[in-house]
């Protein structure tokens, strides 16, 4: 195991490498928005094409990735017996060529499965999706392979690289967005050229496809040789389908009721799809820099701890994450509930994006925020499942969770239609991933006897009430500010760099009140892991 200062820069690193990567993934977003419009049939129809490849990646491996890969290679590199570099090739190649198989697939089935995820779309924009879907699909393969190479990277110590090679994708993506808009590209539909259809395509997939080569690149100088093997044998394939299909289960539920909730989203109105997708992609963000650093580094550490039977170790680490993840977003979620709508004015209302789809962009990620919590909280308990080689475990559990957002979903949609469907399938996230959360929780504490949960509660209630009084103080000097500047873009940023300001400042000041000790030793440099906690 790495000793405590490089595992403390190791995190540092990660943390940088993704909140720029989500920096820039953010920037893709604001580019894409300015290009193709923020309430328009051309980014409803692009947003829908763009999930595709990411669903159908999920549902045949994505899950997989995340459970079976890391502990596996993990385990492989420490059993002396095994010719880890030949298994790992075997396991490369099976990998891609399962999914190139897939990708061919998918492009003939590409009219079925625009039909299925979308039906409240119109003629012209489903013929759209399908050419738009088509071109994108070979992601699949490109995120596969992304991922089996950030697994080899990570199971040998390399955790910040693979967080830097998104990057590459947003890039090329900003790039083409820019380049769209040099084009004469416009963000109604009915103006699109044959010409900026390919660019708009190939753009986004190339981008994929740049953040797979610089993964490559990366994993060759890290002394692993990449070289295809026909033979998959020697790598225990029916072991390791018998792992991954409980996850695939899992994620098969996930995924049937995202295409619901897409369904319902796009019969919401105008502009529903990409609103919903964006306030998604702001949710995801603070998780994404916090709690996937979190989940990254810990996830190889915890596997070695259960290969040990070290179920100390094992709770050590999951109270560390639980508390380091919840001292950042528990204060992050209040300020998403109070400056949701001028935070997406902020950001949204420029070039050809609608303000009232911003607005609205805003009051979704308000109705999201109360989620932020128990989903990470939810997603690193799965995590330590894994890290103990069950993955039965957690699929139960995420098809309960699916079910319950499923049918939370279904019913929100009958009481509140129109636009006030996407708030209220927002709202459902947060009661699924809670349910989530103590359900795990309780499977854990059964698994491993304890999860320092007086520990965890006690930390957590002086974060809510540090974030209470925060929030507060926030949400009155928004209001009060709000008449004097205005609702448009500028007037927001006064209001969220003022209200925000505030907020933080009586944060820290209360966390020091109540001795919250993860935010000390968090500002004193220690990014995830710290010996006092």
């Amino acid at each position: 195991m790495a000793d405590q200062p490089s595992f403390q820069r190791t995190g540092r690193a990660m943390a940088v490498a993704t909140l720029v990567s989500r920096i820039t993934g953010f920037l893709r977003t604001l580019a894409l928005v300015s290009a193709l419009g923020l309430g328009t049939h051309l980014l409803d129809t692009y947003t829908a094409a763009n999930v595709t490849p990411n669903a159908v990646y999920e549902l045949v491996m994505g899950g997989a990735a995340a459970s079976v890969l890391v502990p596996l290679l993990v385990r492989v590199t420490a059993d002396e017996d095994v010719d880890a570099e030949l298994f790992t090739q075997r396991l490369l190649s099976l990998v891609l060529y399962g999914l190139s198989a897939v990708v061919l697939v998918t492009i003939v089935a590409a009219p079925l499965i625009v039909e299925l995820t979308v039906p409240g779309f119109g003629a012209a924009q489903r013929e759209l999706a399908v050419d738009f879907t088509r071109i994108f699909l070979p992601q699949i393969l490109f995120y596969g392979i992304s991922a089996a190479l950030a697994a080899i990277l990570n199971a040998r110590g390399r955790f910040a690289a693979p967080m830097w090679a998104p990057v590459a994708n947003n890039l090329v993506v900003i790039a083409t967005a820019g380049t769209f808009l040099l084009a004469g590209g416009t963000g109604r539909m009915e103006t699109l050229t044959q010409g900026q259809t390919l660019l708009l395509s190939i753009g986004t997939s190339a981008g994929v496809g740049a953040q797979m080569v610089v993964l490559a690149v990366v994993t060759r100088r890290a002394g692993f040789p990449l070289r295809l093997r026909a033979d998959p044998r020697g790598i225990a394939v029916r072991r390791i389908a018998a792992m991954a299909g409980w996850t695939v289960a899992s994620v098969t539920a996930a995924q049937a009721a995202l295409i619901v909730v897409n369904r319902l989203a796009s019969q919401a109105g105008p502009g529903a799809v990409s609103v919903f997708s964006n306030a998604y992609t702001l949710f995801q963000l603070p998780y994404a820099v916090v709690a996937v650093t979190v989940i990254t580094g810990m996830l190889p550490r915890m596997s070695r701890a259960a290969t040990e039977r070290d179920l100390s170790q094992v709770t050590a680490d999951l109270s560390r994450s639980l508390r380091l993840t919840g001292v950042v977003l528990v204060p992050v979620a209040a300020a998403l509930v109070v400056l949701g709508p001028r935070l997406t004015t902020l950001l949204f209302a420029h070039g050809n994006a609608s303000p009232g789809a911003a607005h609205l962009t805003g009051v979704v990620l308000a109705a999201y925020a109360p989620a932020l919590v128990p989903f990470a909280g939810y997603q690193i308990m799965l995590r330590v499942h894994y890290a103990l080689g069950d993955t039965r475990t957690p699929a139960l559990i995420s098809v309960a969770v699916s079910a319950a957002l499923l049918v939370a979903s279904l019913v929100a949609a009958r009481l509140h239609p129109g636009a006030d469907m996407v708030v209220a399938l927002a709202g459902c996230t947060a009661v699924a991933y809670a349910l989530g959360l103590v359900i795990t929780a309780q499977s854990l504490r059964r698994r491993i006897g304890r999860i320092d949960g007086r520990r965890l509660l006690r930390s957590h209630a002086r974060m809510l009430v540090a974030a209470g009084v925060a929030g507060l103080a926030a949400a009155v000097v928004a209001s009060g500010l709000g008449p004097a500047v205005g609702t448009g873009p500028g007037g927001s940023l006064a209001v969220v760099c003022a209200a925000t300001l505030t907020g933080a400042c009586l944060y820290a000041l209360a966390a020091r009140l109540l001795r919250i000790g993860e935010l000390t030793a968090l500002t004193a440099g220690l990014p995830w892991t710290f010996r006092s906690l």
